[in-house]
Parts: structure tokens; C-alpha cells; sequence
């Protein structure tokens, strides 16, 4: 009797576990969406991960959004990036030198006839609304073997963007890979002066930590010039 009672528990603790290893996905498995980084087909998603027909990229989670933090965390903080760049004067800074400002940050490229003049239209109509000289405006470019120190200068005097409160930055291209994942900014070089790019205007406040992003161009920039305002008087 008692074996077979042992021969019972032990056949359903079999079928126990192959009812377990039988179940379907999870639920997140199911949900999950994928799009094109660059929306080259629009609003097109998929189900199941790869790349975009079109420009070739890693297709990306929908749901996957840069993470801001409310908190300041050292961990979390640009300026602990070890970095170095050229700015538009030719001078070489680290990230950590302009601690202590609100930083406005946008990646674009000189030689951009598309997406990047809207760009740094909307980078001066902020700048405009915020009208405080505390803030930092900082344009990195993602074409730095093209964008010299010197090209940024003249593109800087060309889009009247001179000021002490504007910064050009020029770095490595490993650099410049790192610091568009911390911004969530994507971008693919497409032909020789030609890059596809995600259109992304980031806050970031005094101690470096992510406060704000803007999506698209020529969007209603009233949400970011406020945050960056509320930012200031902290």
C-alpha cells in the first residue's frame, strides 16, 4: 500500500512539472511590440524582434522609453562619464565641466539638410522662452570625423549661436556611440555626409541627471521651456 501510494505522488509530481513546462509565453512575451527606431514605416510595429526592412536598424521595444530619475543618483549622473571633447573653440572639456547648469542638449550633424536646421531652430526658440544665460545649450555633433572644431565654429556663427550659453561638441566616434545611448538617441550613417537620426531634445539639470525629453520637430516645446524654467529656480 505504501508503494503504492509513493508510485501516485510521484506520477503527479511528473505531470506537475510537465503542466508547468508546457504553459504558453508570458503575457509580456505576448504583448510585446517592436518599431522601427527611425519610423521609416510610419506607425508600422511587429511582434517578434529583427530589423527594419528599410534602413536596417535593431527594431526597438515600444514600451522601452528613456528612464528619468527624480532623484539625484551619482550613478546615473553624465558627468560621470569619463569623456573628453572638443568644443567649438577648440578647447578640450569633460563632460563634468559644466556641472552646475541646466543643460539643454540636442545631436545633430553640420552637413544635415533635413531633420537637423529644424533641430536647431526649435534649440533657439528654447532658448528664446527660457531666456535665462544660466542655461546651457549643448549641440554634440554624431559626424565628428567631419565636424571639426573649426566646421562647428562657422556653423555656430552661421545659425547664430555664438553665445557664451551655446556649446559645440565634437568627440570620438565611441564617445559619441555612448552618449546617444544615454539620451536614447539613435542614428545610422547612411552615406558618406548622411546620417538617419532620431529627433531628441534633452533636459538635463545642474547635477547632470535626465529631467525631460522632447520628441519630433517643430513640436509645442511648452512642457520642456517650463521644466527647464522650474529647473533654474531649484
Amino acid at each position: 500500500m505504501k508503494f503504492l501510494t509513493s508510485v501516485i505522488l510521484a506520477f503527479c509530481s511528473i505531470m506537475l512539472m510537465f503542466s508547468s513546462c508546457s504553459n504558453g509565453p508570458t503575457e509580456t512575451e505576448e504583448s510585446a511590440i517592436y518599431q522601427c527606431p527611425m519610423e521609416c514605416e510610419g506607425d508600422k510595429t511587429y511582434t517578434e524582434e529583427g530589423s527594419c526592412p528599410v534602413c536596417k536598424m535593431v527594431l526597438k521595444l515600444v514600451e522601452a522609453e528613456p528612464i528619468v530619475d527624480e532623484e539625484f543618483d551619482a550613478n546615473n549622473s553624465i558627468f560621470n562619464l569619463s569623456s573628453k571633447w572638443n568644443t567649438e573653440e577648440n578647447e578640450t572639456i569633460e563632460l563634468a565641466d559644466l556641472k552646475g547648469n541646466v543643460l539643454v542638449v540636442v545631436m545633430i550633424y553640420t552637413t544635415c539638410k533635413a531633420a537637423c536646421p529644424r533641430l536647431v531652430a526649435d534649440m533657439r526658440n528654447i532658448h528664446d522662452k527660457v531666456n535665462d544665460q544660466t542655461v546651457r545649450y549643448i549641440l554634440v555633433s554624431i559626424d565628428p570625423e567631419n565636424d571639426t572644431p573649426e566646421r562647428l565654429k562657422a556653423f555656430a556663427i552661421e545659425n547664430q549661436m555664438d553665445g557664451e550659453e551655446w556649446t559645440f561638441l565634437q568627440g570620438t566616434v565611441d564617445d559619441v556611440r555612448e552618449f546617444s545611448n544615454v539620451l536614447a538617441v539613435k542614428y545610422k550613417q547612411i552615406s558618406p555626409l548622411d546620417f538617419s537620426h532620431s529627433n531628441i531634445i534633452t533636459v538635463f539639470d545642474e547635477n547632470g541627471i535626465l529631467q525631460h525629453q522632447q520628441e519630433g520637430l517643430g513640436v509645442d516645446n511648452s512642457e520642456l521651456v517650463a521644466e527647464v524654467k522650474e529647473l533654474v529656480l531649484e
